[in-house]
């Protein structure tokens, strides 16, 4: 299998923007619906909508009733439940600012038209971060979740005919309560796996509820499955998607330490094999996405598309497909080709051994257009950390690269192909401490290469691009503000720089 970024060029109209705790569905007439989420404390209403076959993202002109007179369909909201049954899109529950919600809303992708439900049967009671799955039988079951004061452990089943809600009598063993896990129905069993519990714990456990289908044949009970294999690693926050005879496992937020803990974000890929019914991990070509957790992953045929998350830091609004080897897409490379861009004039000089002073280029610094645009003196505009600086480790890392049979005196080009070379076919694991400063350095002189020739927006280097991917660690100082779980990240970012600029020089 291979990861590749979605760039500018895969798909028509606006992505969805940056958001976490969101929800993304695959309903018929091949389409993925997104809805909510949140980004920087600002939770979204929003309908995205992906139409597979055309390749176009769009926001659907939606109707019906609303939360008020202003507003259509639900109130802005994440960590929702929402699960799709044919053209209908079923959304529960979720979290507002500090409020736990407790509505239930239907919308119907033929016609765009939300319909509120909450008057019918008893509902569960409000709740965030729960898992919910389609039955198969026209009913939708949620499990768990965090009601604001205690982790739930009940099992609700929605007939969507009858709109009657019933809580699931249960006996015998049972998973502790828990929220951020998640439900995947697989046959006639519903598959719970992770999630964060009682006193805070994050766990690994994995169980299976029979008895959704038919009561009287089967009454329902929980069973524990303890599977041989390299079993993922406890987490909440991840997504789990069914593909075929395997169940897919991605990202997600762990803790790591003994005396002292500390959040780990995840970015492996785990599966559980139905066939052999043991856990392996998936076998992937190329470096995965950032790390994070509280994303989407859908299933579209035989690919997988993630959509956004969050690290600890940062809001995602990039998109990756995950898709095997003999794929078309998979011959494409991790971004568009710079001739997809739309080039604003000639690309800058690399001064030979000095960082360009970005701030006395005048309008080409991204740092003064922002500040043009927000109308604020281009006096208070801050130099560079790696202006006016020789990158005397750079030099020194490249001339320990070069063959020690070099006849020549190395020139500037000779050393920064050779180290870019070096970095480029290197893994996160391999990246010596004493690399992280050039390395960083070398990730700020493309951006503002590649952003002067027209190739980046400014909004990529301050956190705000929706289109293009956003580079997050432009505006670090030092490399001892890079975490060591942020290299994988960066390392990711430095190679699509690379690309774009090899892009560029094949231009001029």
């Amino acid at each position: 299998m291979k990861w590749v970024q979605c760039g500018p060029g895969d798909f028509k109209g606006d992505p969805p923007s940056l958001r976490s705790g969101h929800s993304a569905v695959r309903v018929s007439g091949n389409r993925v619906v997104v809805f909510g989420g949140l980004h920087e404390k600002k939770f979204l209403q929003d309908v995205v909508v992906l139409d597979i076959d055309n390749k176009v993202w769009y926001e659907p002109e939606c109707t019906g009733s609303g939360d008020g007179q202003a507003t259509v369909g639900p109130s802005p909201r994440a960590f929702h439940v929402a699960v799709a049954i044919g053209c209908h899109m079923f959304v529960f529950g979720g979290r507002s600012g500090r409020k736990r919600l407790g509505d239930f809303w239907m919308l119907d992708t033929d016609t765009w038209e939300w319909v509120e439900l909450s008057g019918y049967g008893d509902l569960p009671p409000p709740r965030d971060f729960a898992a919910g799955a389609s039955v198969g039988n026209g009913k939708l079951v949620i499990y768990g979740g965090w009601d604001g004061t205690k982790w739930l452990s009940d099992v609700y089943v929605l007939d969507t005919i009858s709109l009657e809600w019933r809580l699931l009598p249960l006996s015998g063993p049972s998973p502790a309560p828990r929220c951020g896990h998640s439900a995947t129905m697989v046959e006639k069993r519903m598959l719970i796996f992770g999630g964060r519990g009682g006193g805070g714990p994050i766990m690994g456990d994995l169980w299976a509820l029979k008895g959704l289908f038919d009561e009287e044949k089967e009454p329902p009970a929980w069973t524990q499955l303890k599977l041989p294999g390299s079993a993922p690693a406890s987490r909440c926050g991840h997504s789990t998607t069914s593909g075929g005879s395997q169940l897919l496992i991605f990202g997600g937020h762990g803790t790591g330490g003994w005396l002292t803990r500390y959040d780990i974000y995840h970015n492996d890929s785990m599966v559980l094999d139905r066939a052999t019914v043991q856990w392996k991990k998936l076998p992937v070509s190329n470096e995965p996405p950032p790390p994070r957790a509280y994303h989407t992953m859908t299933r579209i045929g035989p690919r997988f598309l993630l959509i956004g998350g969050y690290d600890g830091k940062s809001t995602f609004g990039d998109m990756w497909w995950l898709v095997s080897e003999d794929d078309p897409i998979s011959k494409k490379a991790v971004l568009s080709p710079a001739s997809s861009f739309k080039a604003t004039g000639p690309p800058s000089t690399l001064l030979p051994q000095t960082f360009p002073d970005r701030s006395r280029q005048g309008p080409a610094s991204p740092l003064r257009e922002l500040r043009e645009r927000l109308g604020l003196p281009l006096a208070a505009v801050a130099t560079s950390p790696y202006t006016e600086v020789i990158d005397k480790e750079l030099w020194t890392l490249g001339q320990g690269l070069l063959p020690e049979n070099s006849q020549s005196a190395p020139t500037v080009d000779a050393i920064l192909k050779t180290v870019r070379e070096h970095w480029r076919q290197s893994d996160a694991h391999s990246i010596q401490l004493r690399e992280l400063s050039p390395l960083l350095r070398d990730y700020c002189r493309l951006l503002t290469k590649l952003h002067r020739s027209g190739i980046l927006e400014c909004e990529a280097l301050h956190g705000e691009a929706t289109k293009l991917h956003t580079y997050r660690f432009y505006h670090l100082q030092d490399a001892n503000q890079v975490r060591m779980d942020d290299i994988p990240s960066l390392l990711t970012e430095y190679k699509q720089l690379l690309h774009l600029h090899a892009s560029l020089e094949e231009t001029i």
